[in-house]
């Protein structure tokens, strides 16, 4: 492996020249799908409509707008994360640093680890530390990249931890107020922002873990951050968490929702599809939003907990998992009750929805958009739901920008490409960072893929670079 890094660097150096030349810091679009470039067959995602001509200009690379820097992290990154071993030492190296009180290990007093830190997998998938740098960084997400929004995602999180004290407690809910408030200031109208319950402190987690309802001092931080977003136009996405904790967010985000969903989705609700039962709960939360008149904010998931959850609450396949997902999709998207998807009552009429498909699987996007697509060729593009493809920050990057380039995505005024976006210090990062190299881990033929495009796009940026393109 290690002659195969230098031979990337070697080509990383040819081409970064040329890159600098294509790829300006900044430009300013009106529109930023209107010029988009055409996609890249070789993802799967259709770039032309049918009955157009196939001749055509031969179609620009897909990865061709990311900074060559990034394609080259991006390769040596996803090539250890498909190394079980690696991505196990790797994990065992971040969990020793958050729990060290040594000066060699800690990153919040070792400036070289802690740059070593910042350069590499804090770079991959997190947007930055202070508000300038965040700014920055997403607007040449918006502008460069192409991307219609941002998810922002406040770091700060808690996996656990000894039973605080109420001055703890009170410091915590602080904390979490104002860095989501913060967030939802760097947001743009139309973007979103990830409710990070378990940010709120070690008390709130126990409440949710115990299905207890939050304290006024949470609940006053909690609205005070959907007030902000509904008033800027802004939605807020609360993540799922393992299944112990799940029964605990959801009803807290559905008093949530019933209070401020009644003209669009400002609170969605995150569904994890590898738990068996998962259609059920959510055609019991669209019964409720059709009984209550508000809208249903549905964000769907794979999950990010295979390892931890109980025995049976989780299929044992991936294709049991995947038939999961695309099934709670396709009702959503076609805003039909389905044999998986099916109220306590059939004459209960679908409630008006709000979509996240949040994945990073081809062809779960690839069924979403031929839905689309149908709807679109009988319907007005105004009487479809919002639909928001997401992918994080660091992963997937040639699906990203495939769905942000794709002409056939233009017509489609209701739906959007976002990418997750993450940003605190190093050290509040370092708990996102991990959830990450486990989530890697328990799925590293995922990144396979990544690797294999961002390999083959540094090779042609070498080849460009020396005139053989």
């Amino acid at each position: 492996m290690i002659p195969r890094i230098y031979q990337l660097q070697r080509l990383h150096g040819l081409a970064i020249s040329q890159t600098r030349r294509t790829l300006p810091r900044y430009v300013h679009q009106s529109a930023q799908r209107n010029v988009a470039l055409p996609s890249s067959p070789q993802h799967g995602l259709p770039t032309q409509q049918p009955g157009c001509s196939t001749k055509s200009a031969p179609a620009k690379p897909v990865l061709g707008r990311l900074p060559t820097s990034t394609v080259l992290r991006s390769y040596l990154i996803t090539g250890m994360s498909s190394s079980p071993a690696l991505l196990s030492i790797c994990f065992n190296v971040l969990r020793r640093m958050l729990d060290s009180k040594s000066y060699l290990m800690s990153i919040e007093r070792n400036p070289v680890l802690s740059q070593i830190l910042k350069k590499t997998f804090y770079a991959q998938f997190c947007v930055g530390e202070k508000k300038d740098e965040v700014v920055a960084n997403t607007n040449f997400a918006r502008e460069v990249l192409g991307y219609d929004g941002i998810l922002f995602e406040y770091a700060l999180e808690v996996l656990g931890g000894t039973k605080p004290t109420a001055e703890e407690t009170a410091r915590e809910i602080e904390t979490w107020r104002k860095g989501m408030l913060q967030s939802v200031e760097m947001a743009k109208e139309g973007d979103f922002v990830g409710l990070k319950w378990s940010g709120l402190g070690r008390h709130a987690l126990h409440l949710l873990q115990t299905r207890q309802p939050a304290t006024p001092e949470m609940w006053s931080a909690i609205t005070a951050a959907c007030d902000a977003a509904a008033a800027k136009g802004v939605s807020l996405l609360p993540g799922a968490e393992e299944e112990a904790t799940n029964p605990g967010l959801e009803a807290w985000t559905l008093q949530l929702q019933q209070k401020y969903n009644r003209d669009r989705a400002v609170v969605y609700i995150t569904y994890q599809c590898y738990l068996r039962d998962i259609s059920q709960r959510l055609a019991r939360h669209l019964e409720t939003a059709s009984k209550q008149g508000y809208v249903a904010g549905v964000k769907l998931v794979r999950g990010a907990y295979l390892t931890s959850e109980p025995k049976g609450t989780t299929f044992d396949t991936k294709e049991g998992t995947d038939g999961m997902y695309d099934s709670c999709a396709e009702s959503v998207l076609k805003r039909s009750w389905t044999r998986a998807v099916t109220p306590s009552s059939p004459a209960t009429p679908f409630p008006p929805v709000a979509i996240v498909l949040a994945t990073h699987n081809l062809p779960s996007i690839s069924a979403a958009k031929s839905i689309r697509a149908a709807q679109l060729a009988v319907s007005p593009p105004s009487s479809l739901p919002r639909l928001t493809y997401a992918q994080l920050q660091g992963m997937a990057d040639e699906i990203s920008q495939s769905l942000v380039q794709d002409p056939t995505m233009k017509k489609d005024e209701k739906a959007k490409v976002v990418k997750c976006m993450t940003w605190g210090s190093t050290s509040e990062c370092l708990n996102f960072l991990l959830r990450r190299a486990a989530e890697n881990k328990e799925a590293a033929a995922r990144t396979v893929d990544t690797r294999r495009a961002m390999g083959r796009e540094l090779i042609r940026r070498a080849r460009h670079a020396v005139g053989l393109l």
